[in-house]
């Protein structure tokens, strides 16, 4: 993760020139972007432990209990609709209820499973096992014809773990087979004789991507010539040049330009009027940088998000914010707490009134 608490770069007006050209105004832009994603990753770093904390210290334990108090609830309607003090509409609705409820803690995967798939059975027009091996099936026969492949005949029906996990595994060898064949194309491509035209794009590519290279290898030298530990004969200086040079390194081994640039600042081996004075040539290079630096901030950031979602069970489509997931925490917290003190009355006024 970059530092966040460096000296900001970017190109300021001034008296000859008050007005940003496009290049100049395209690169603060993308400084502006890449601070801000940077922050977001920051955000993501120091709210997710204490997220986690509270999850584990507080909403597993309160799952628990309210999945035990629901697996009671269940027994008690199950005991209540055998009197014959209900009338029949009053069944059908208990019915319901008893069958709603049993199912939703089957999925939950409670210790009382089979328990409480033989009193979802009792009261559903279907039988549990029978309900999700038909929803399997439509599963599988949806994948089936969204991918194009046979899933085979052998699937557990009751697990739709299985079937997912053999979509995944046909999903990545067609990506693969894909993959092989794009590169046998390429390479087939590579063998035939380029037009003068694409030989001339090409090699105005490798130009470019040589300047690019030669753009970020240029800062990089400048600091490490001036960096380098080997060089100091006092000890503390040396310790920090050593540090100061770990962080340029992996800021060269990243392509990562803007740390590169803001070690500069810090070091002040460049200053305010020599970002200011960068040519036109030089931005360009510059900013093809951070724009691929921008885009792999966008990459770690929806992975971040996407594991986040995945360790918490969290939709796959519900948008995720870290200034906002300890709020929508403390709401669940509030909920189920307000569940639990429901059912417990609910229960004890069930006792107490022997139904």
């Amino acid at each position: 993760m970059a530092r966040t608490n460096l000296r900001s770069v970017s190109i300021a007006r001034h008296q000859d020139k008050p007005a940003l050209s496009k290049g100049q105004k395209a690169f603060n832009s993308l400084i502006r972007q890449i601070e801000k994603r940077r922050k977001q990753l920051h955000a993501w770093e120091t709210v997710t432990p204490a997220f986690r904390q509270r999850y584990v210290d507080e909403l597993v334990p309160l799952e628990r209990v309210s999945a035990t108090l629901q697996v009671r609830m269940v027994r008690c309607l199950d005991q209540a609709y055998a009197k014959n003090e209900l009338t029949r509409a009053e069944r059908r609705k208990m019915a319901i209820v008893i069958a709603n409820l049993a199912g939703d803690l089957i999925n939950e995967d409670v210790d009382e499973g089979e328990e409480l798939k033989a009193i979802y059975d009792k009261y559903s027009p279907t039988n549990y096992d029978s309900q999700m091996a038909a929803e399997v099936d439509g599963m599988k026969s949806m994948l089936e014809a969204v991918l194009g492949v046979d899933l085979g005949d052998d699937l557990d029906l009751g697990s739709p773990e299985d079937l997912l996990q053999r979509a995944q595994a046909h999903i990545q060898q067609s990506q693969a087979e894909w993959a092989a064949k794009n590169a046998e194309r390429e390479a087939q491509r590579a063998k035939r004789k380029k037009s003068p035209k694409q030989q001339a794009a090409e090699t105005r590519a490798q130009e470019q991507q040589a300047q690019i290279s030669l753009s970020i290898r240029e800062v990089y030298r400048k600091l490490a010539s001036t960096l380098h530990p080997d060089r100091e004969t006092d000890p503390q200086e040396r310790d920090r040049k050593t540090r100061l040079m770990q962080r340029v390194n992996e800021a060269y081994q990243k392509n990562n330009l803007l740390q590169l640039l803001e070690l500069q600042l810090e070091l002040e081996h460049i200053d305010q009027h020599a970002l200011n004075s960068m040519s036109e040539e030089r931005l360009k290079h510059y900013n093809t940088i951070l724009k691929e630096q921008v885009r792999e901030l966008d990459q770690e950031i929806v992975h971040v998000e996407s594991a986040f979602r995945y360790a918490y069970g969290i939709d796959p489509f519900e948008p995720v914010f870290p200034d906002t997931v300890l709020r929508n925490l403390a709401v669940d917290l509030k909920e189920i707490r307000l569940n639990i003190r429901t059912l417990e009355q609910d229960l004890l006024h069930s006792k107490t009134s022997g139904t």
